[in-house]
């Protein structure tokens, strides 16, 4: 450590960067910067903003001041604009100086009483609770606090962690020396007024940065990092994914994997598209371009919780295998049906949250949900950034103008500390649960958290300990250029939950308005899927996306294994390609010796006609024991032409899929073929997805040739 390090509060700095300080100071002074590299920043960053404001400053023609009346005593003009400049840069620095010191300390939260505005108890005598954290309860100020850049309202309490309290300590130091410039006369007011912009700026600037180095290590190596020319800071980031390869039936008889009904990727793919961009390969994910639609499979009749669709015919861009479909079809639950809900959104409102189409676009999303809400629901508001406050404790649905200004009055600013809004928000939910209903978190953000907890391990360690709560997690993505996509679809797999990737409001609205049964409501966790295939009849296959959500056969039957969840009305879809008996095997199946001392006894015994059985294990949502359902299959030759227009469509999107990530299974399958068979199954098309698909493939021509 350097003993002679310079304390970056020293007002020599500033002397020194406006060239003010004493000659008999100077050459001492200057030997010290020599040896303090900080301290020399510090003096760059004070000429930076001076020059900004002088530069202003010459650019604005000046108007007369009266002359006063009486013999007044006069100084240099300079003086009182060198003097008032040099307080605001030094107050700015200093506020600048004391965030940084705040990304390197332990934040502590307080205690945060969660029902405040709610009725004692409810027609169940639950009675409130509180969260208690690291330290005894700061008391809630008479008026509102500003936390994190929320505006200030006249409706809103926040609360805020110590950190934060420190910070709007600093902010009030700050306005004390601002008010300093007052003297110096009208020249140096406008000044002031110029500089108090310009340092919101430069503060913008300062995280961003802070931001940038940050996330400027190298990633994993199982991580993609996309670099579009047009930016080159962008740290957007995909997990790496390899398309799954055939399996010979000899060896590997079981397929088994994990349900998932995200849609994030198709949307996040649109977004691509859309701009003339070809997605990174690592975005697409087949399985989820293939369920963002919904499809005509007849819904359940018993008491199990879905029904099972299965087809089979050729495939298309390989037609001596066959193509296996396998839908689910979740039970429905109309809005008056539905459980009363216990929501709570967890906000990031932190700096990089400050576009357009990030929290200006998550504000008006929640908006459709509160609007869709009804009045026995509730709803509470946590935010993050450096740290998290609770901007709105429960509050029934009926209050919907108090939750939409609480939405309306956010505002972005800070570094990301995403681990302490889960903890929050997740007690929150639980202080607040309702016993047989749906309690949720809801988190929306880019997934760029950078201060505290930073590993996607680590969050997804926390978020698997959080859903033992019973406490169910919806993931909304918002942005571009440091979505961190690969995180966010970890948090919604491990936190009994689904992902959904938000670039339009017309996404919102079918996520969160058209389909918010499915998206709050679960009829079945933990949901997996297991397949069987006959040897007499399956040379080989291989299942077509679901690449993070195989699991090995044991784990079928294992209840400890976390799996999907289905949401009310949902419907699921897998494809399965298929190679005959008889039919040569491609290359890829990866052929191991004959064994010596064993031979496969169902090969010598199973005269069965099925192709394959399809087998399902569920969990009631509140359940821990898994129950199973078995569905035969068929195949009785049919062609590709004369399936069903679900089946067609499904097909249509998987060789989309398939194409953008240049998959080695393709074969020669074209762009042209995919509209073709995706025209061959419009169907009804309720909403008009289907026809935006068909969009989306020319614009994909462009891009692909």
């Amino acid at each position: 450590m350097n003993p002679n390090q310079i304390s970056p509060d020293d007002p020599r700095l500033t002397l020194y960067a406006l060239g003010e300080m004493e000659a008999h100071e100077l050459a001492g002074f200057e030997k010290l910067l020599e040896q303090d590299a900080a301290a020399r920043q510090v003096v760059a960053e004070i000429r930076a903003m001076a020059g900004t404001v002088t530069a202003a400053l010459e650019q604005e023609p000046l108007e007369a001041a009266p002359k006063p009346a009486g013999k007044v005593l006069r100084f240099p003009q300079a003086y009182f604009a060198i003097s008032g400049l040099a307080a605001a840069c030094f107050a700015v620095f200093f506020v600048l100086w004391q965030n940084k010191q705040q990304l390197k300390q332990q934040t502590h939260l307080i205690e945060i009483p969660l029902t405040a505005g709610k009725e004692a108890k409810d027609d169940k005598g639950a009675a409130g609770g509180s969260v208690t954290m690291a330290m005894p309860a700061a008391p809630v100020p008479a008026e509102p606090v500003v936390t994190m850049g929320l505006a200030e309202t006249n409706r809103i309490p926040v609360q805020i962690a110590p950190p934060m309290q420190d910070s709007y300590r600093s902010a009030s130091n700050v306005a004390r020396a601002e008010v300093a410039m007052d003297a110096a006369g009208a020249d140096e007011a406008r000044a002031r007024a110029d500089f108090s912009t310009r340092k919101s700026e430069l503060e913008r600037q300062e995280v961003a940065s802070m931001q940038k180095a940050k996330l400027s290590a190298p990633p994993p190596a199982a991580v993609h990092k996309l670099a579009l020319a047009e930016n080159d800071s962008n740290t957007e980031a995909y997990a790496y994914q390899k398309d799954n390869a055939y399996q010979r039936v000899v060896d590997h008889p079981l397929s088994t994997f994990s349900i998932d009904v995200d849609t994030a990727s198709y949307s996040n793919v649109r977004r691509f598209l859309n701009r003339n961009q070809r997605p990174p390969a690592d975005a697409v994910r087949i399985e989820e371009l293939v369920n963002y639609f919904p499809y005509d499979y007849a819904p359940p009749t018993g008491n199990a919780p879905f029904a099972a669709s299965l087809e089979v015919a050729d495939a298309p861009w390989a037609p001596e295998h066959r193509l296996v479909r396998i839908g689910l079809k979740g039970r429905e639950v109309s809005e008056t049906q539905r459980p009363a809900a216990n929501l709570v959104f967890l906000l990031d409102v932190s700096g990089s949250m400050n576009q357009p189409n990030k929290l200006p676009l998550l504000k008006q999303s929640l908006r459709l949900l509160v609007n869709k809400l009804r009045p026995d629901d509730r709803v509470a508001i946590a935010v993050y950034a450096g740290s998290s406050g609770l901007v709105l404790p429960s509050t029934s649905a009926a209050q919907q103008g108090a939750i939409i200004d609480a939405l309306e009055n956010l505002r972005a600013g800070g570094s990301t500390n995403g681990a302490m809004g889960i903890h929050l928000a997740y007690d929150i939910a639980k202080a607040n649960f309702i016993p047989g209903g749906v309690n949720r978190v809801i988190l929306a953000t880019d997934g760029d958290f950078n201060v505290g907890t930073t590993s996607e391990g680590e969050l997804v360690r926390l978020i698997e300990e959080k859903a033992k709560s019973g406490v169910f997690l919806s993931v909304l993505g918002f942005g571009m250029g440091n979505l961190k996509d690969g995180t966010l679809e970890q948090l919604a797999d491990k936190g009994n939950g689904n992902y959904a990737y938000i670039d339009t409001l017309a996404e919102a609205r079918k996520t969160l308005v058209e389909q918010a049964g499915g998206t709050l409501v679960t009829i079945a966790k933990d949901v997996k899927i297991q397949v069987e295939f006959n040897p007499l009849k399956v040379a080989a296959y291989r299942l077509i996306g679901y690449e993070n959500r195989v699991l090995a056969k044991e784990d079928f039957n294992n209840d400890a294994v976390d799996a999907g969840e289905i949401g009310a009305g949902h419907t699921v879809t897998a494809l399965y390609e298929i190679v005959p008996v008889g039919a040569p095997l491609p290359d890829s199946t990866g052929a191991v010796d004959a064994l010596k001392y064993q031979r496969p006894a169902a090969v010598v015994m199973n005269d069965r006609a099925e192709l394959l059985t399809v087998k399902i294990r569920y969990k009631e949502p509140a359940g821990d024991v898994s129950s199973k359902l078995e569905f035969p299959l068929v195949d009785a030759g049919a062609r590709f032409a004369d399936a069903s227009p679900d089946f067609k469509f499904a097909t249509a999107v998987a060789g989309f899929g398939m194409a953008l990530r240049d998959s080695p299974h393709r074969g020669q399958l074209t762009l042209a073929q995919v509209a073709e068979w995706g025209r061959a199954g419009l169907g009804q098309d309720a909403g008009g997805y289907r026809a935006e698909f068909l969009s989306l493939v020319d614009t994909a021509g462009s891009l692909l040739r």
